[in-house]
């Protein structure tokens, strides 16, 4: 069994959390499906890769339908939870390839489970149609046709790579800079003109409850915390690697507080995601 769990954990918590867009569920899932398979028979784990995802994919539908009544109650603006990728000491320390972008994480909220399980399946982690359809007992033109209906949702068409290209170090280093800087001219130049920051606070912290819209209204909502941050002993800002990508972490002498994902298109930030409830950064904060 232990056998098992080192060769796909990393697979299945990939699966789970772009299931769910949490770290926490996603390693609840993962520990409660190995622990289910202890009591299942030999003979049905002859193909355990695809026993073990249709086991995680079941439950992960079931959690999909107690997250949606809490989500109609959330304060403000939904986000999934982060996680820091360049962790060495935890499960997501498995997680290197195979993930969609954090934009992408957001657009699946608009998909139903069966969508969003066919369209993790196929892009994230590059199922064939036939293994898809065999795990979640549907035909394969059912699965193209769920598959299709999810990217139209997305607002997604076949030309574009879901992968989407993270901005390099010093591109990221460059706007770290002009932000500690306050060098509003050179923020704005990197900010695509529709630009619009979504920002979670889950009612806990603060946090701005609607999305910021126009480049002027989110460089200023930028640059208050980064100007609070040099005045607070202990207070520091950095760049790490977040869902795979470099995202900007804000962190007191009690830990991390905050965590943004920038969204590049064309070299320019066309999306930011700030994540500040604190029950959504107790992973990042290992």
């Amino acid at each position: 069994m232990q056998e098992l769990y080192t060769q796909y954990k990393g697979l299945l918590f990939k699966l789970a959390y772009q299931l769910t867009g949490s770290v926490s569920d996603a390693e609840d899932v993962v520990q409660d499906v190995f622990l289910k398979v202890y009591d299942v028979p030999p003979d049905k784990l002859a193909e355990p890769k695809a026993y073990l995802c249709k086991m995680v994919t079941n439950r992960c539908r079931d959690l999909h339908k107690a997250a949606r009544n809490k989500r109609e109650q959330y304060f403000g603006e939904w986000l999934p939870e982060p996680f820091l990728s360049s962790a060495e000491d935890s499960m997501e320390s498995v997680v290197r390839d195979d993930l969609l972008s954090y934009a992408m994480l957001v657009l699946l909220e608009r998909l139903s489970p069966s969508e969003r399980v066919v369209f993790v399946l196929r892009e994230a982690l590059g199922f064939d149609y036939h293994e898809i359809a065999e795990l979640i007992n549907k035909s394969e033109v059912n699965c193209r046709k769920l598959f299709s209906r999810a990217s139209s949702k997305m607002g997604l068409t076949s030309e574009e790579i879901v992968h989407t290209e993270a901005a390099n170090q010093e591109w990221v280093n460059g706007f770290m800079a002009a932000l500690k800087q306050g060098n509003m001219n050179q923020i704005l130049s990197m900010l695509d003109p529709n630009v619009v920051l979504v920002s979670d606070g889950g009612g806990k912290v603060s946090a701005a409850v609607d999305p910021i819209e126009t480049r002027n209204l989110v460089a200023q909502f930028l640059l208050g915390p980064i100007r609070q941050a040099a005045t607070i002993e202990g207070a520091a800002v950095r760049i790490d690697q977040i869902n795979g990508q470099p995202g900007i972490i804000l962190s007191s002498s009690e830990g991390i507080h905050t965590v943004a994902m920038l969204h590049i298109e064309g070299n320019l930030i066309r999306n930011l995601y700030v994540v500040r409830n604190p029950d959504k950064l107790k992973h990042v904060g290992k």
